[in-house]
């Protein structure tokens, strides 16, 4: 992978993808293994026998399994063994200790917060191990192709739409938001509807609402999610990248949230990943040559694919309504900060909006005593104006 120019779009349209979520994907898939017909047993038990390699060997050994609700398997993981070290400029590393967050206004809701399936009838890994979500022969044949597994592909201009805030032309060194989860239905099982501070799956399988993490070094032509490939280095036990969440919030009904922050420390370079109170690990700062410096440019908002582009997709964005909606009914992220160059949290100055099909999906924020700079965003997508 090409370090040389790096983008991480998890809130910092320079970091990391730090996304949630909103998956729409089926069990099936367009990967012509699945529906080949053999022309031969033999044919048949090569591909079994290669698959089983490549799960052997993405798969780390581990120290605990745990069966989640949803189907998926938590495999506890030794922290010095996680797929992180395997990178040639990680190799005999051990994880850093969690250093301390900027000063600032960075507290946290006292909302309802969603947590993990997996960890609802109180399951939990060990102290010295960090939990990963198994990968499947469904993963793999999902991916369309093994060399690809977990890595983002390139896509067109012209197949996504947003309604999204950011700030630009700036130094930051960090970026917050908290926002309600919902779980958005789409037309088809080809799409996906996601609310991050940056990101996007193509690999899970199901229709549930996740929480994961994607990053890249070259301007997106290639990129990983969440613990797939080497680079992002997990100190948490608590949070399974990937994972589905519950609850989620419902319209006129109780609301669910989460807070994410990512955040530079100034002594390493290495740029770290809270999930409401507790810090999930960093992407060590040799992964990167921009992003040694600061960010210039944050994101926060919705997105919707679309490979259908010609025509209006019924996914819904978010809630699936529209930001006038307000309160209970629309999707937001409030407590919005970036940290500045004096290295401390503060409201982002000179948001700007942006909604490429406003009569689709819409976006329109504020500030205000309670919720500090927020804005509510999404929509139902195709409607009599937007055909």
């Amino acid at each position: 992978m090409d370090l040389s120019s790096p983008i991480i779009c998890l809130l910092l349209h320079s970091l990391v993808f730090v996304s949630l979520f909103y998956c729409n994907n089926s069990l099936e898939t367009r990967n012509p293994l699945v529906n080949q017909t053999f022309q031969s047993e033999d044919e048949l038990l090569k591909l079994k026998e290669t698959i089983a390699i490549r799960l052997k060997k993405l798969n780390k050994p581990a120290v605990k399994t745990i069966q989640s609700p949803d189907g998926d398997i938590i495999d506890c993981v030794l922290t010095h063994q996680q797929p992180a070290f395997d990178h040639p400029l990680l190799k005999g590393q051990k994880p850093m200790d969690p250093p301390e967050m900027p000063k600032g206004n960075n507290r946290i809701n006292n909302f309802s917060e969603s947590i993990q399936l997996w960890s609802l009838s109180g399951e939990s890994c060990p102290n010295g191990t960090i939990p990963i979500r198994r990968i499947t022969e469904q993963d793999l044949l999902r991916a369309n192709s093994d060399s690809r597994f977990g890595k983002k592909l390139p896509v067109g201009s012209n197949d996504r739409q947003y309604a999204l805030q950011f700030v630009e032309d700036g130094e930051f060194y960090g970026a917050q938001a908290t926002m309600n989860v919902w779980n958005p239905q789409g037309e088809s099982k080809s799409v996906f509807s996601l609310a991050q501070m940056w990101v996007h799956p193509n690999f899970y399988g199901d229709r549930r609402t996740r929480f994961f993490i994607y990053w890249t070094a070259d301007a997106y032509q290639h990129g990983c999610y969440n613990l797939k490939c080497p680079g992002f280095v997990q100190t948490n036990k608590a949070i399974a990248l990937g994972a589905a969440i519950s609850p989620v919030s419902t319209y006129n009904g109780n609301q669910f949230e989460i807070s994410l922050f990512v955040w530079k420390d100034v002594k390493t370079g290495n740029w770290w990943l809270r999930y409401g109170d507790k810090d999930l690990g960093y992407w060590p700062s040799s992964l990167f040559t921009n992003l040694k410096n600061a960010a210039a440019r944050v994101h926060w908002g919705g997105e919707i694919f679309n490979e259908q582009y010609e025509q209006a997709s019924s996914t819904q964005m978010g809630s699936g309504h529209f930001p006038e909606e307000g309160y209970k009914k629309a999707s937001y992220f409030n407590h919005i900060y970036v940290i500045d160059s004096k290295r401390v949290w503060v409201q982002p100055p000179k948001l700007k909006n942006y909604a490429d099909s406003p009569n689709c999906y819409n976006v329109k924020g504020g500030v205000d005593s309670s919720w500090g700079t927020y804005f509510y965003y999404g929509g139902p997508g195709k409607n009599k104006n937007c055909p």
